[in-house]
């Protein structure tokens, strides 16, 4: 509408009309216009154009949704009140601090060597420039019906542009390269800076990192189209829902954002996950041992024990029927023992790691031998599982315990020198601060504190993702296994916990042969037994050149393989998905890419080739062995009670 003419100016331009020019009245508002409340023109040089009245239904709904927003902000005000009410009445030892990497000096020490390189700034600030000209120009041949190729791609797998808009619509299309252009240019300055040791380096990056995720545009309503989108669509619906899920999570988590990643109420364990039949045969204060059922016949004589990680439940190898590599384990012919750790409490904050070897382990092994009458077993262990596993077997070689046939090592490290991003929580402060948070809750350390940790190495997907979901398009967590299980923690018992840290990511003393238990030195050049490094190229928490370091630690036959995708993806991928590719390469050369140039690709699982090694070394099979058979007597069936505890 144009903005109305001072008297001056309609004076002035009433002189200037041409002869011929005709005036006219200014035509009285309608019915329609006055009852929708529209003003009549005051005359025809400021007359309003028309706007449709919104149809009766429209005015309904949004009388509606107005007041849902009312009810749902005064409940929230609430809701928010009580919430802050029960954090500051709580424990304040309880909370974890606002820079728990004590990251600030080091952010600092970063910038002032950035600062004073002039050439990498003047490099940077060029490319940035340059990006920013190409990107303006390429913008303003879209914006005038033309093509032009992007300027700045999103790396691999970054899911946070799917929405079609980013790509089709020209300004979100722009915001979005604008944004990877500032991402580039402030992650390339801290990765070009000199003078900073890698440790130092290895923070500042990943805490930059995280507040470049945290401001991506996806993250704001009014800069993500699919939220803008759904805005439009549910009237504003979705964020009074929004609104009520952020509530209900900071309520749950007593003030502190406890976020909903899946709906965990849509599955129960030993019911929808953990269903493969078995029976507990054994027990004991840190463990269950459960013994599967045949699924065959015949089975293989010797059978297999498996030691998963203890900082996650053991049912990622037993999900649904139709992916659990328990059960296809057992419909291969194996006899598969497995250990269900305990959930601690605060009685087991003196738990050591030579107590989960000693009174896990190896009492899991006496426990084989009882039931099946075998006196040695497959062993495989699984992230810090194969952890404790490596350095059992050090320990079993220095002691003359054979116990122990073959070892399989699922994503498991041993030399800790490239473990990737963890490597930022081991310094003096994360330790101190963990030591805190342990103390303040009675000896260990709850599940959600170690799920916040795992859930910042993988931001966008973990957090800010569900953040979208659950608050700004006003979703509800989905049931899904997967994210049922990763929220499924258990806690940590404080000696136990910082002794792994220390000793293996911050000492890396076991690969170094500083490593002592039970008066011996250990050495894992002495485990001659044949071993299996399975690795996972995406893998973020065992990476793959840091499992191949490992490989090249034992003293006998080592067959590293590689498989697609990462830390879980990677090891449960049944040979039925069809998915992914792995590598083999019965070589064992100095590095990890020299092994890759010579190695040969396999589409989908690598389960059958590493059933095949397994038989490869002993395939004589005997009757098949049912739980309580033995010596040892069913206790209650599987998955057992353990697994059942929550955090």
């Amino acid at each position: 509408m144009a903005a109305p003419k001072s008297p001056k100016s309609r004076k002035t331009a009433g002189k200037t009309k041409t002869a011929g020019a005709k005036k006219t009245a200014p035509k009285p508002a309608s019915k329609g216009e006055a009852k929708a409340g529209r003003p009549a023109a005051d005359d025809a040089k400021t007359a309003v154009p028309p706007f449709p009245a919104l149809p009766q239904a429209d005015l309904d709904q949004l009388e509606e949704v107005s007041r849902k927003v009312m009810q749902a902000a005064l409940k929230s005000q609430k809701l928010m009140s009580d919430v802050m009410r029960r954090s500051l009445e709580g424990d304040p030892a309880l909370q974890p601090k606002a820079d728990p990497l004590h990251a600030a000096p080091d952010l600092v020490h970063a910038w002032e060597k950035i600062a004073g390189d002039p050439q990498l700034l003047l490099q940077a600030q060029a490319d940035l420039y340059r990006g920013y000209l190409d990107l303006w120009g390429a913008t303003s041949k879209r914006l005038m019906g033309g093509e032009a190729e992007p300027v700045v791609q999103p790396e691999k797998g970054d899911k946070r542009w799917r929405a079609p808009e980013w790509s089709e619509h020209p300004v979100f299309d722009a915001m979005k390269q604008s944004y990877l252009l500032n991402q580039r240019f402030l992650l390339g300055l801290i990765e070009g800076a000199q003078g900073i040791d890698e440790a130092t380096k290895r923070k500042v990056g990943f805490v930059t990192r995280q507040v470049v995720d945290a401001l991506s545009p996806t993250n704001f309503a009014l800069t993500n189209p699919e939220v803008l989108r759904a805005t439009f669509e549910t009237k504003g619906e979705n964020l009074t829902k929004g609104l009520m899920n952020l509530v209900a999570d900071l309520e749950r988590g007593g003030g502190r954002l406890a976020l909903s990643q899946t709906d965990m109420e849509g599955f129960e364990v030993g019911k929808d996950l953990a269903t493969t039949p078995g029976e507990v045969v054994f027990r004991n204060e840190v463990m269950e041992l459960i013994q599967y059922a045949p699924a065959t016949d015949t089975v293989r004589k010797r059978p297999i024990l498996i030691a998963p990680p203890w900082i996650n439940k053991f049912y990622i190898l037993d999900m649904r029927p139709q992916g659990s590599m328990i059960r296809w384990m057992t419909e291969q012919g194996f006899t598969v023992f497995l250990i269900s750790w305990i959930n601690p409490d605060a009685s087991m904050k003196d738990k050591t790691f030579e107590d989960y070897i000693r009174t896990g382990l190896f009492e899991a092994l006496d426990a084989v031998e009882k039931a099946t009458g075998e006196k040695q077993v497959d062993a495989i262990g699984y992230c810090i599982g194969g952890t404790m596993l490596g350095t059992a077997l050090s320990l079993m070689a220095a002691e003359g315990d054979d116990r122990i046939a073959s070892a399989t090592f699922f994503a498991a490290q041993l030399d800790f020198a490239k473990a990737g991003e963890l490597l930022v929580f081991i310094d003096e402060e994360w330790f101190a601060e963990i030591a805190r948070l342990m103390d303040a809750q009675g000896g260990v350390l709850d599940g959600r504190s170690m799920a916040d940790t795992f859930n910042m190495l993988r931001s966008n997907d973990l957090i800010w993702s569900f953040v979208i979901n659950n608050y700004l398009l006003g979703r509800t967590p989905q049931a899904f296994d997967l994210l049922y299980w990763n929220a499924d923690q258990t806690r940590m018992p404080k000696t136990l916990h910082l002794y792994y840290l220390d000793t293996f990511y911050r000492r890396n003393a076991l690969s170094k042969g500083e490593l002592e238990i039970g008066g011996h030195t250990l050495d894992l050049s002495k485990v001659k037994i044949p071993v299996f490094m399975q690795a996972s190229r995406e893998d973020h928490i065992a990476p793959a050149d840091s499992v191949y370091a490992s490989a090249k630690l034992f003293g006998g036959p080592v067959q590293y393989m590689m498989a697609g995708s990462g830390h879980i993806a990677g090891v449960v991928n049944h040979p039925a998905a069809k998915k992914y590719q792995h590598w083999t390469n019965d070589k064992l050369p100095a590095t990890r890419e020299a092994w890759l140039k010579s190695a040969a690709e396999h589409p989908g699982s690598w389960w059958e080739h590493w059933r095949d090694w397994l038989n490869g070394m002993d395939s004589s099979t005997v009757p098949a062995r049912k739980p309580g058979g033995g010596k040892l007597k069913p206790i209650c069936p599987a998955p057992g009670e353990y697994v059942k505890v929550r955090s």
